[in-house]
C-alpha cells in the first residue's frame, strides 16, 4: 500500500481515485510491495508530493505529467509567438550583425584610437586612457583582439537597447505607484532567474544562427538595474525642488527634463554601469547559443579541457570588465562633480 492510502480512504475518495492497476510483478516489485504493506511510522512518512500522492490516488497527476503539459502548451503557442515576436525583434538582429561587422572590419589602428578617444571624453583622465590602451594592446598581442571586439560589439548594442527601453520604463514607474507595484514582481523574476533559463524558451522560438536569440537573453537579464535605479533616482528627488518647480509654473515635461532627470542622473548612471557589467556576464553564457566573443574560447576550454585557453580567455573577460567598470564609474564621478558645482 502507498503511504497516503489512508488519507483517501478516510475521506471517502477511493472511488474518485479509481483502482490501482496491478499487472504482473517481478521479484523486486513483490519485495517493495511487501515492505510498503508494513505500517509506516510518522517518522518515515514522505512529503505529500505529486508522485507520492499519485501512488495512493492515480487520479492525481505526476510531476512528469505537469512538466510535459507545460512543454506541450508552450509548443502549442510557439508558432503564434514566433509570428508576433519575430518581426518586432528582427531590428535587434540587424543591429547586432551591423555592430559585429563594424567592430571587426575596422582596422585596429583606427578602432583602438577611437575607443581611447571615447574613454577620454567620458572620463577626462589620461591615466584611465593609458590603462585601457595597455589592456587593449595586451589583448591584441595575445591574438584575442577579434574576440574582444566581438564581445564589445554585443555589449554596446545590448547596453544601448537596455538604456533606451529601461530609462522610459523607470520614468513611467516613478510616476505611477500602480505601475511600479505591477512591474516589481516581473523585475524580481528577471533578476533572480538563473541565466541559463533565459535561453531555454528562446531556443524553441528562434534559430541558433540568429543574433537576436542571444541578444534578447542579454537584454532581459541586464535591463533590470537601469529600470530600478531610474525609478529610484527620480523618486529620491527632493520634494522641495519639485515644489519650487511647481511654483515657477513648470509643466510635467519641463520638470522631468529640467529637474528630475538631471538630479537623478547619478542613479541612472549607476544603473547603466550595472547593466553593462551584467551584459558582459551574460555574453559569456550566451556563447552556448552561438554568441561570438571571448565566451567561445571559455566554452572551448571547458569542452576540450584546454586549461590554458580557458584561463587566458577568462583573463581577457576580466580586463574588459575592469575597463568598462572604470570608464562608467569615471563618467559617473564627472556627473556627480558637475552637479556639486
Amino acid at each position: 500500500m502507498a503511504a497516503y492510502d489512508f488519507v483517501f480512504d478516510n475521506l471517502g475518495l477511493r472511488n474518485w481515485c479509481g483502482e490501482k492497476t496491478g499487472g504482473s510483478m517481478n521479484m523486486a516489485d513483490l519485495l517493495s510491495k511487501r515492505s510498503a504493506e508494513t505500517e509506516t511510522s510518522l517518522w518515515d512518512l514522505p512529503f505529500p508530493s505529486l508522485d507520492n500522492l499519485h501512488d495512493a490516488c492515480p487520479a492525481i497527476a505526476q510531476t512528469r505529467q505537469l512538466t510535459s503539459g507545460l512543454e506541450s502548451g508552450f509548443l502549442g503557442i510557439k508558432n503564434t509567438l514566433t509570428f508576433v515576436i519575430d518581426p518586432v525583434t528582427q531590428p535587434l538582429s540587424w543591429m547586432l550583425s551591423g555592430a559585429l561587422t563594424t567592430f571587426q572590419s575596422t582596422p585596429w589602428w583606427i578602432m583602438i584610437p577611437a575607443l581611447l578617444a571615447i574613454v577620454y571624453i567620458a572620463s577626462k583622465s589620461l591615466k584611465l586612457v593609458g590603462m585601457v590602451a595597455s589592456f587593449l594592446l595586451f589583448l591584441a598581442f595575445i591574438d584575442h583582439y577579434d574576440y574582444s571586439m566581438q564581445t564589445l560589439a554585443i555589449i554596446f548594442v545590448c547596453s544601448v537597447v537596455c538604456v533606451l527601453l529601461g530609462v522610459p520604463i523607470g520614468i513611467a514607474m516613478s510616476r505611477s505607484d500602480r505601475l511600479q507595484r505591477s512591474l516589481i514582481p516581473i523585475l524580481d523574476m528577471l533578476q533572480t532567474l538563473p541565466p541559463f533559463v533565459y535561453l531555454i524558451p528562446l531556443i524553441f522560438l528562434f534559430s541558433v544562427t540568429e543574433p537576436k536569440l542571444y541578444g534578447i537573453a542579454i537584454i532581459l537579464y541586464a535591463i533590470v538595474p537601469v529600470i530600478r535605479l531610474t525609478d529610484l533616482g527620480i523618486r529620491l528627488v527632493d520634494k522641495d525642488v519639485i515644489e519650487a518647480a511647481n511654483a515657477f509654473g513648470m509643466t510635467k515635461r519641463q520638470k522631468l527634463y529640467g529637474v528630475q532627470i538631471p538630479l537623478a542622473l547619478p542613479n541612472i548612471m549607476a544603473g547603466v554601469n550595472q547593466t553593462i557589467m551584467m551584459s558582459l556576464a551574460m555574453v559569456v553564457i550566451a556563447s552556448l547559443v552561438s554568441a561570438p566573443g571571448l565566451g567561445v574560447l571559455v566554452l572551448r576550454g571547458i569542452r576540450n579541457l584546454e586549461l590554458g585557453v580557458g584561463l587566458v580567455a577568462g583573463l581577457g573577460i576580466v580586463l574588459l570588465a575592469i575597463m568598462l567598470d572604470r570608464v562608467t564609474k569615471a563618467a559617473l564621478a564627472r556627473v556627480n562633480t558637475s552637479q556639486q558645482q
